[in-house]
């Protein structure tokens, strides 16, 4: 496999997942390198987690985890999390969400858009989430939509016109990856923001690894160290 590093010729990015949490699994350590160079991130959450507290009512949870992904956004430079607020484990693929995405792709006007695999399974075959697969696919094609002005049209009577500036698209855990961002220099932000989802950890047991150590194994498991240390491996979208 041979891996192209990811270009950094671009200055804002929105990054979209389903869950707070989402972008903590090795995301947040290339946010953290990219805030520090100046660039302009920001995060949009489909759900706040409210199924994702065995035992805490789901308003309860809610509440907590958007804190807590409120927490670990700010641990690597990210002020801006909105979230659409649909409801964590019943998310649909459909029009609704690409409209709801398109519309904050438009308003963010970013350069790059950052999700998770929309894939049936995550490397090593793990199944991935409804959730996840739902929202992965919908980022694809909101990225379309929001350039397009005859899609959407109810868009522009709210003010936001269509942009059709996004020159990167990409996802992590793929299967199929093409890039790769060095995070050896920002891999300790990385744990920190992942740490900041401290209930929602307690909550998976004490089987679950600790964060730093599960970084190490997301991050820091590919054989090229030529790549560095620790790297978060990408699939980017021709556009």
């Amino acid at each position: 496999m041979t891996l192209e590093k990811f270009p950094e010729d671009w200055q804002s990015a929105l990054c979209v997942a389903a869950h707070p949490d989402d972008l903590e699994y090795g995301t947040g350590a290339a946010v953290a390198r990219w805030t520090a160079q100046g660039k302009a991130v920001t995060y949009l959450l489909a759900t706040r987690g409210q199924a994702g507290i065995d035992g805490m009512d789901p308003s309860e949870a809610g509440r907590v985890r958007e804190q807590e992904e409120r927490d670990g956004a700010a641990a690597v430079g990210v002020e801006v999390v909105e979230f659409l607020d649909l409801m964590d484990g019943v998310v649909e693929y459909g029009l609704p969400l690409r409209k709801a995405i398109a519309a904050e792709i438009r308003r963010r006007r970013p350069d790059l858009v950052l999700g998770l695999t929309h894939a049936d399974t995550f490397p090593g075959g793990f199944v991935n989430q409804a959730d996840h697969r739902a929202v992965g696919l919908a980022v694809l094609d909101a990225c379309a939509d929001a350039g397009n002005r005859w899609i959407f049209t109810d868009l522009i009577d709210q003010g936001l016109q269509p942009w059709s500036g996004v020159h990167y698209l990409a996802q992590s855990a793929s299967r199929s990856p093409t890039h790769y961002v060095d995070v050896t220099d920002t891999f300790d932000a990385g744990v920190a923001s992942l740490e900041a989802h401290r209930q929602y950890l307690e909550a998976l047991g004490t089987e679950y690894p600790p964060p730093r150590e599960l970084l190490t194994m997301i991050l820091g498991s590919h054989e090229d160290k030529t790549l560095g240390e620790y790297v978060l491996i990408l699939e980017v979208f021709n556009r």
